[in-house]
């Protein structure tokens, strides 16, 4: 796999899609964004200190029903690099990862179907490691932060690669899943209300019991507070 280092650019993942034609897996790494992106459009801060980075993966035969365990081999990776660290990240579904309850990545999946097949994938993720968060310091957190020490980005970098490039399985995402069985905060459609978690099946649904009813949820905003 072809690994690319830029100093900076505007997005990894807008980057990376000019080699969607090229059938060849890549990844490319920039020390500083310009113009990161988030789910649902939102902005992602990265500056300085923090991994950003983009996976381009080719498919020969994926079926689309099982495009969740990109998203979740994602997560996975990003626990994993925690992990390497000494440190003991939790996945908040769908693909959240937080450290001591607070957002340690941010991920992006962008997946390209043909029929009912993935043709190809672009997994974004921004990892704060060592970098100033600011404001955002409320909310989110960096793996140094949580250690203790300043852990040097380029090493927190590699790990994430070799875990990208590694194989894991849904049991793996499911083992790092801490909040099912308990009570959560549902958002869904302009309606919050509460409900007890119950599983995830590997298409990425949550399952929740409110009210004696079973639930099936494919998107929502879900929080543990009370």
């Amino acid at each position: 796999m072809k690994i690319e280092f830029l100093e900076e650019t505007g997005s990894t993942n807008e980057y990376i899609k000019r080699y969607l034609n090229s059938g060849e897996n890549r990844i490319v790494v920039a020390k500083k964004q310009t113009g990161g992106k988030g789910t649902k459009g939102r902005s992602f801060l990265s500056g300085e200190g923090g991994v950003y980075l983009s996976a381009l993966t080719f498919y020969r035969d994926f079926s689309a029903k099982d495009a969740f365990l990109i998203m979740a081999h994602a997560a996975v990776a990003v626990c994993k690099t925690a992990e390497a660290f000494g440190l003991s990240p939790q996945i908040k579904w769908a693909n959240d990862v937080y450290l001591s309850g607070k957002k340690l990545a941010g991920i992006l999946v962008e997946n390209a179907l043909d029929g009912g097949r993935v043709k190809s994938s672009v997994i974004g993720i921004g990892l704060n490691v060592c970098n100033d968060l600011g404001e955002l310091s409320q909310i989110a957190v960096s793996l140094s932060e949580v250690a203790g020490k300043k852990i040097p980005c380029e090493k927190a970098r590699d790990v994430l690669i070799q875990n990208l490039q590694r194989e894991d399985s849904f049991d793996d995402y499911l083992e790092r899943v801490h909040f099912l069985g308990r009570e959560i905060t549902v958002l869904q459609n302009g309606e919050t209300y509460r409900a007890r978690a119950t599983k995830i099946s590997s298409d990425g649904r949550l399952e929740i019991e409110r009210q004696g009813k079973r639930i099936l949820l494919s998107a929502a905003e879900i929080s543990l507070k009370i």
